[in-house]
């Protein structure tokens, strides 16, 4: 973390001849509520002590300028529509400053830098991470911190959907906002109410493997996955499947195709499975946590099929090691699985893990444990 903020300030100085301030924001686990988001569930996700930094300083023209350190690339671009920059990565950027302008915010020119070790393409949210960083430091720096937080998160999540071509739910960007440090939160996505649990795995760690699959979720199978459940949403004549129950879907099952019966049924059955978990978490009772994520892998595997052979052999793995909970987490179609592990078995558990796989695909997965910390802040010098 402090290597990447020194490289931040220096290229910063070297770049823009001074100093600005420093903001990040943090990538996001979802313990377990997968795909329910934008079928008004609810989801239950944490921020990590992993990040998107940046350093920001108000320029004096109608101009941002903007170098990515990972991607060791420029942008520069103005703030009317017709500026849209053509890197990919830039879009965020501009679809931040474009959203808060549209609510009516303040954004004025600004010269800035930043790096992240939120790792890419492993479901970690990198994308949220960067627009709740951004959002919050030109909330910050123009704006008198007059956005509440809840605006912020619905800023990324337009981003997402007009400039960069994904249909997201709010979920990402709600915990790259909300997070706060050893609490994951269960958000109502219908409502936006939240709540903190306390997320104190005493005796287990939280550890993510990286299949190193990457997957893109632009005109990809995720909004056809939304699509199937706005349809049978319709056919059972409710807002969303929020509003369903098994018995309904049965009644409904000669009225529908098979693939969009069966995705229903996985986020019918997730909906019940968060609020177990929370439950659980509350009684303290970790086994039972793990075993509702077991059952969440299988149903994203079988009936929203969204996994892919590696993520299910990875949760095989973890199954036959005696492994408390693992599932696949994220979007889906690659990725990584979030495993909930016992200190006594953490070890053995990656180690094994790492040979297997990379014994059948012929690469390492990686490998990361990963903290619950805060979310979107100014970063003290």
């Amino acid at each position: 973390m402090e290597t990447m903020k020194e490289q931040i300030n220096k290229i910063f100085k070297e770049r823009f001849g001074k100093n600005g301030t420093l903001y990040a924001s943090a990538g996001r686990i979802n313990l377990i509520g997968e795909h329910t988001d934008y079928n008004d569930g609810f989801v239950f996700p944490g921020a990590i002590d992993k990040v998107i930094m940046a350093e920001l300083a108000e320029n004096g023209t109608d101009k941002v300028r903007v170098f990515s350190i990972d991607i060791d690339e420029y942008a520069e671009f103005g703030l009317r529509e017709e500026d849209a920059p053509t890197q990919g990565w830039a879009r965020y950027i501009f679809g931040i400053c474009r959203e808060i302008q549209k609510r009516g915010g303040t954004v004025k020119g600004f010269d800035a830098v930043f790096a992240g070790n939120v790792p890419l393409g492993a479901g970690l949210s990198s994308s949220a991470a960067l627009e709740s960083c951004f959002a919050f430091a030109l909330n910050d720096m123009f704006n008198n911190n007059a956005i509440d937080k809840f605006e912020l998160a619905r800023i990324g999540q337009s981003t997402e959907h007009n400039y960069c071509g994904v249909n997201c739910g709010i979920m990402d960007q709600f915990a790259s906002v909300f997070g706060r440090k050893d609490h994951l939160m269960r958000l109502d996505c219908r409502s936006m109410e939240y709540e903190y649990f306390p997320f104190d795995p005493k005796g287990y760690k939280l550890v993510l493997v990286d299949s190193r699959v990457k997957h893109e979720l632009k005109d990809s199978p995720y909004n056809r996955r939304r699509e199937s459940c706005e349809r049978v949403a319709k056919e059972l004549g409710v807002k969303s499947l929020r509003d369903a129950d098994m018995a309904m879907l049965d009644a409904a099952k000669d009225r529908i195709s098979e693939e969009d019966y069966k995705r229903a049924r996985y986020v019918i059955g997730e909906k019940q499975r968060v609020l177990d978990v929370c439950d659980a978490l509350n009684a303290g009772d970790y086994k039972k946590v793990g075993e509702k994520m077991y059952e969440t892998h299988e149903g994203l595997s079988k009936d929203y099929e969204v996994s892919c052979e590696e993520l299910d052999f990875l949760n095989d793995v973890a199954k036959e090691m005696g492994v408390t909970g693992s599932r696949i987490m994220g979007g889906g179609f690659g990725g990584c699985t979030i495993n909930l592990v016992s200190d006594d078995l953490h070890d053995r558990f990656i180690t094994e893990a790492v040979v297997r796989f990379k014994e059948k695909y012929g690469h390492e997965p990686q490998i990361y444990d990963v903290i619950i910390s805060d979310g979107a802040r100014k970063v003290e010098e």
